[in-house]
């Protein structure tokens, strides 16, 4: 690990503006991706600036009847919060299928939408890497890409994004709170947080130098069935081959969103629409852009298995 200098902030405006101040300075709180990012130097921050001790910590109901969700509301406490069981139920059922115990019990809402890919050939620096070194190449596109993006990649980049909260969060139309260094705030839809890879697939959100991930807020909750489902190669502490997130109502209609198979939760509005005419027309519309590896082509087989499955469970 590279040396670094290291400060705690008490206000988020304090932290953003050191941020703005120190060139290449990372935030950190529960530190449970970018630890483990430093000590491989694939992450090499000169200056950290620790925001545990900013009041971001706390869940609460919105003037519209959303729940307003603090940007460091560890995973257990968010899974675990009686209105989130209650009205998000996907949400819960997404943050208990991510990681383990323990990790949940560090890691924060802010640093789950941000954590970084887990693509093999990210991590090992002896490998070409558009996402951690601009212009070097991509090795997967020729390497082992079994668990590699099947749609929304470029030939720059076919990782995917490893979040089971920001899939839930997506399907519930969550936004993202933020300030920035000279103080102005703003609500990104997570629609819209995260970047195409295109041929810049280092950029992967929104977020400009130095701007502070607050708060997660989510609009009034949707009734009906609330249904998460996990295909991976283990049955715990293993990322995600596909993943569903389903809201059904009982009169057939609902949302949809899946993990595993993009760089970001892969939700298409239109796709929704499609729900009532069953499985098959809400895979052809998902994946209709799909452009597997020879690799990871089963994961399209998987997806539509899987939507079927959850559908199924849905309608009882």
């Amino acid at each position: 690990m590279k040396a670094f200098t290291y400060e705690r902030v008490k206000t988020p405006a304090e932290a953003a503006a050191s941020a703005r101040n120190k060139p290449g300075a990372k935030f950190i709180a529960g530190g449970t991706n970018l630890l483990d990012l430093m000590k491989l130097e694939i992450e090499t921050p000169p200056h950290l600036i620790d925001v545990n001790g900013l009041a971001l910590d706390k869940i609460e109901p919105t003037n519209d009847g959303g729940l307003r969700i603090g940007a460091l509301v560890r995973n257990t406490d968010l899974a675990a919060d009686a209105t989130v069981r209650r009205d998000y139920g996907v949400l819960s059922r997404a943050l208990v299928a991510g990681a383990s115990g323990q990790l949940r019990n560090q890691a924060t809402t802010a640093g789950n939408l941000l954590q970084r890919t887990r693509c093999p050939y990210f991590y090992d620096t002896n490998q070409p890497c558009n996402k951690r070194l601009p212009g070097s190449g991509c090795a997967a596109l020729e390497g082992f890409s079994r668990q590699h993006a099947v749609v929304g990649a470029s030939k720059a980049c076919i990782a995917t994004h490893p979040s089971d909260m920001a899939v839930a969060m997506r399907l519930l139309d969550a936004v993202v709170e933020t300030v920035s260094p000279g103080g102005e705030e703003r609500k990104i839809p997570l629609a819209d947080f995260y970047r195409a890879p295109g041929n810049t697939p280092h950029l992967e959100t929104v977020l400009k130098t130095g701007e502070l991930i607050t708060a997660v807020t989510l609009p009034a909750p949707l009734g009906g069935t609330h249904i998460y489902r996990k295909v991976r190669d283990r049955a715990s502490y293993a990322f995600a081959l596909v993943s569903v997130a389903a809201i059904v109502q009982s009169n057939g209609t609902g949302r949809v969103a899946l993990g595993g198979v993009a760089h970001k939760p892969w939700r298409i509005d239109a796709a929704d629409a499609q729900l009532t005419d069953g499985s098959q027309s809400l895979y052809q519309q998902l994946f209709a852009d799909a452009q597997p590896t020879p690799e990871n082509e089963f994961k399209l087989i998987l997806a539509k298995r899987t939507l079927a499955s959850v559908l199924t469970e849905a309608r009882g």
